[in-house]
C-alpha cells in the first residue's frame, strides 16, 4: 500500500511539473499562476503548494537535486578524496553524460530566466542553499562547528566554480552552441577552474583510508 502510495505521489508530481513546463513555455513564467497550473493538471490548486510550495520550484523543479548534489557527493568520497576531489569528480561524470542539472537547458528556458528577476533570484538563492549545505557536511567531517569560517570558505569557493559554470552553459546555450560542444567545453573549463583552487583547497576533508 505504501509504495503504490509512493507511485501515485511521484506521478502526481509529474503531472504537475508537466503542466507547468507546458504553461511557462506558452504564456511566460510571469503570466502564469498557481490556479493555472493546478487546472492543466487536474489537481486542487492546495496539492500543487503541497509539492511545490513556491510558483519558482515549479520551473526550478529538481532543487533537491541540485541543492544537495555537491554535499552528497563529498559525503559520498572514496577513502583518500578531499572535497574538491569529490565535487570535481561528480561534476565531470555529469558532464560526461550530459546532464542537464549543469545548466544546459532548452533555449526557451534560457529566455524565460533572462526575462525573470523572480527566477534569477530563486536560482540565486539555490546556489547559496548548496553552498550552506555542502559547508554543513564539510565542517562535520573535519570536526568544525558549522558555523566554523574554513569550511564555509572552501564551499564558498566550490560552489563559486559551479555556479560560474552554470552559467557558462547558459552563454553556450543563448550562442546556440549544440549539445555536444556545449558539455566538451564545460568539461574543459571545469578541469581548469577547479586545478585554480587545488594549491589552497586539495586534501581539505580527506577520508581516511
Amino acid at each position: 500500500m505504501a509504495q503504490l502510495r509512493e507511485v501515485k505521489k511521484r506521478r502526481t508530481r509529474q503531472a504537475i511539473t508537466d503542466a507547468a513546463t507546458a504553461l511557462f513555455l506558452e504564456r511566460g513564467f510571469e503570466e502564469t499562476t498557481i490556479a493555472d497550473v493546478a487546472e492543466a493538471a487536474g489537481v486542487a490548486k492546495m496539492t500543487v503548494t503541497n509539492y511545490f510550495p513556491r510558483k519558482e520550484d515549479l520551473f526550478f523543479d529538481m532543487y533537491d537535486e541540485v541543492v544537495l548534489g555537491p554535499a552528497k557527493a563529498f559525503a559520498n568520497r572514496p577513502p583518500g578524496s578531499g572535497v574538491l576531489d569529490a565535487v570535481r569528480d561528480d561534476y565531470l561524470r555529469a558532464a560526461g553524460r550530459h546532464d542537464r542539472l549543469l545548466g544546459f537547458t532548452d533555449a526557451a528556458f534560457t529566455r524565460l530566466i533572462d526575462r525573470s528577476a523572480v527566477l534569477q533570484s530563486r536560482l540565486r538563492e539555490i546556489f547559496e542553499q548548496q553552498e550552506q549545505a555542502l559547508s554543513v557536511v564539510l565542517a562535520e567531517a573535519v570536526g568544525e562547528p558549522t558555523d566554523a569560517f574554513a569550511p564555509r570558505l572552501v564551499a564558498a569557493q566550490l560552489v563559486a566554480v559551479l555556479r560560474l559554470l552554470w552559467g557558462e552553459a547558459q552563454r553556450q546555450v543563448r550562442q546556440g552552441a549544440p549539445e555536444d560542444e556545449v558539455f566538451t567545453v564545460l568539461e574543459t573549463t571545469a578541469r581548469a577552474a577547479f586545478a585554480r583552487l587545488e594549491p589552497s583547497v586539495a586534501g581539505y576533508g580527506a577520508r581516511m583510508a
